[in-house]
Order: C-alpha cells, then structure tokens, then sequence
C-alpha cells in the first residue's frame, strides 16, 4: 500500500476517537501492553515527559520541545489530534515522520493489528514509539491522548509528568465532576517521577496532592512558582498558563536532570514555536483586512478565554463561522459565544459532526443568529464576501472546523 492506502486503511478498519467517538474508547492497557511487548518495548529506550490535562496540552508540548530543540536536543513529539495530515502527530525536531517510515511500520504489523483489534490509538502510539527510538532521540515529548489513567500512552516512565489543567471535557469517559477528571488526570504520575500542576481549583489540588504524595513525587504549581514569562508567537490569551508551565517543566529538568537550556534558549523557543514545532490553529490569524483569526478551542474553559479575547478585539461587524461534534453539550458552550454576532453555521466533515441545522436551531434559542451552510468551506467563503475591511471573523468550535479552513 502507499502511504495514501495506508492512512485510509487506519482511519477506516481501526476504532478511532477523532472520528467515531464513545465507541472507539477502550477501559485498559490490555492491548498497548500487548503492542509494546511485541515491539521489543521502545517505550523503554527513550527518555520521556508525558503531559496530560483538559486544555493546553498541544500548545504546551510544542513550546516545551520548540525550547528543546533550540537547546539542541533532539526532540521528538507525539501529539493529536491531526489538522491535515496524519504525520502531524509524529515529529521529530519539527519534521514529520517520513511516508515510507508510517507505510513500512503498518505494513511489517499489520496482521498482529488485525488479530489483536488495535485501535487506531493504540496502534499509532506504537508506531512514535519505535520511531522516536530507532531515530536515538534526546527526549520525547508525549501528549496524553484522553484522560491519562487509562491512556495509551500510560505505559512510560517518563523523567517529568506534566498536567496542564482540569475542566469538564469527555465527562462520558473520564467522570462528571473536577475531581473525578482530575483523578484520571492524575493517573500519569509516576512513582518519585515528578509533577507540574499547570492551574488548579482547590477540589483539584487535593487530588493532585494525595496522589503526588502516595506516590513520593515531587510537585510543583506552576502558577504559583512562576511570575513573569517570556514573549511567544502563540498569541492566544490562555498561552500565558501554557509558558508557566513549560517554564517551571524546565526548571525542574534544569535542577533534577542537568539539561542545558539557558534563558536565551527559552526566549528563542518561545519566540520561535510555531516555526520550530510546525504547530497551528493556536489563535491563528489568517488574514488582515478583515481581520481573520482561527482557534481550536472547543470546550467550556477554553471558549470562555478565546471569547473574552475576540469580545477586546476592534471590529465593525464580528462574524463567526461555527460548527461543533455532535456529543458536545450545547447548553455549555453556546451561552459563553456573543450576540452581536452574525453567525454561519456548519457541520465538520466528519462523523461525529453534529447536523448544522440542529446546532443553527439551539443557537436561536440562545438568542444566536445566523444561516446555515452546507460546508465549512462555504461558510468561509460567504463571510469572506460578506465582511469589510474593518470586520472581524473567527473560525472554530471544534478542532476539526479548523482543520479544514487549513
């Protein structure tokens, strides 16, 4: 198969959540560890920090390996999901893991894949796994996927486990209150490895503390520890916790593990994330005159902020192209969305896209006004024709909205 094959191949035999949802979600490690044995467990020769949380998980981890990768380490970063391409989630000091490599991996296992039920999930966990360690990494950089607990990559033992912050996301998987989310959060901590807490509420801070503490590792609040933080190309609002975070992450590795990274490095990481780390769809702006900014926010905590920095912004008109999945609560996020807005509403071109005219119908309820369109690209391009120079337009709602403005 070719590489294009290969991609359909795991989107369409294999459970996957980006696209299915509820049923693509597996209980246990059953299967990764089945996976990680059968590949000679490169999980093991490869020095990790595995970074878990609600929000800011992927901005978080493109920063900490943008400063990596200036300190001159050999990163490599494991994240999801994808915009564009399905090599976006592999990367090595900011390049995508080769065709060939993805095409000769599934090719060489496919069949222990199909007799073990390998989740798409599962299955590409393994393959970062064995790239980041027949390419001799430095250190890696692994997102968590959902949860942590019981994530597939819940299988390292990493140098530094990083949890970003907790909100009410995935509540069908991982529980229903803060605390219930925090413990699955919390799941990624590891025996004396230690911990950076990006935010936290005092409901949460009590789980994180039992746990570091049952498990003799050192904890660190990032907000708390860090005062001042240094200038980024991501230009969102709520980056500011994400460089907390990564800077007390790097103080750590700096005083418990000797890495080389001086201040300089850090300022030019930050400065230098979306070139050194490829990452996008952080408050992107894609044009000037409108003023055209795109972000994958798609949950309550992180809309709240990303709407708070649109509602600072100087416009005539603010348009928003909108479209969500289709297990989102709607009586959650659509309150926090403004309304002087008018509002074009669309389905992501995926399963799980939940039917434009239903998300059009509840938003009317709320006192959101707009029409509805039969595409993500027709929406764009019906504001596009619509707004003024001095307009403002925002893309997002889902990751997948996004995806295919990019």
């Amino acid at each position: 198969m070719n590489y294009q094959d290969t991609v359909n191949w795991m989107f369409n035999q294999l459970p996957m959540y980006q696209q299915q949802g509820a049923s693509a979600y597996k209980k246990d490690l059953t299967n990764t560890l089945l996976l990680t044995e059968y590949l000679h467990h490169p999980e093991k020769n490869i020095k990790c920090i595995h970074v878990a949380g609600t929000n800011g998980k992927g901005s978080t981890s493109h920063l900490l390996a943008a400063v990596l990768q200036e300190a001159g380490y050999k990163t490599g970063l494991y994240t999801s999901p994808h915009l564009k391409d399905f090599r976006e989630r592999i990367k090595i000091d900011g390049k995508e893991i080769p065709e060939d490599f993805v095409c000769e991996f599934i090719s060489s296992h496919k069949s222990f894949f199909e007799s073990h039920d390998m989740s798409f999930f599962e299955m590409t966990v393994g393959l970062a796994f064995d790239y980041f360690t027949k390419e001799k990494v430095d250190i890696a950089i692994i997102e968590v996927g959902m949860g942590g607990r019981l994530d597939s990559t819940n299988v390292i033992t990493p140098l530094l486990s990083i949890i970003t912050n907790i909100g009410l996301d995935h509540t069908q998987f991982l529980g229903t209150t803060l605390k219930a989310i925090a413990a699955e959060k919390a799941g990624i901590i590891k025996s004396s490895i230690p911990v950076v807490i990006g935010e936290y509420t005092n409901e949460t801070q009590e789980v994180f503390l039992t746990k570091a503490n049952a498990n003799n590792s050192p904890i660190y609040f990032a907000s708390d520890l860090i005062q001042e933080t240094y200038p980024s190309s991501l230009l969102g609002d709520y980056q500011l916790y994400n460089k907390k975070t990564v800077l007390q992450s790097i103080r750590v590795l700096q005083s418990q593990y000797g890495f080389q990274i001086t201040e300089e490095h850090i300022k030019a990481g930050f400065l230098n994330v979306i070139k050194n780390t490829g990452l996008q769809g952080r408050w992107q702006q894609l044009y000037e005159f409108p003023t055209v900014i795109c972000d994958t926010a798609h949950n309550k905590e992180g809309l709240e902020i990303v709407m708070r920095q649109v509602q600072k912004a100087t416009f005539d008109q603010l348009h928003i192209v909108l479209g969500v999945v289709n297990d989102k609560d709607l009586n959650e996020i659509l309150p926090l969305f403004p309304k002087n807005a008018i509002y074009y509403f669309c389905k992501p071109n995926i399963p799980r896209g939940l039917d434009a005219t239903l998300l059009a119908e509840k938003a009317k309820e709320l006192g959101l006004t707009g029409k509805v369109y039969r595409s993500i690209p027709e929406a764009y391009q019906e504001t596009l024709r619509r707004a003024t120079k001095s307009d403002f337009i925002y893309i997002g709602g889902s990751t997948f909205v996004v995806a295919e403005i990019l």
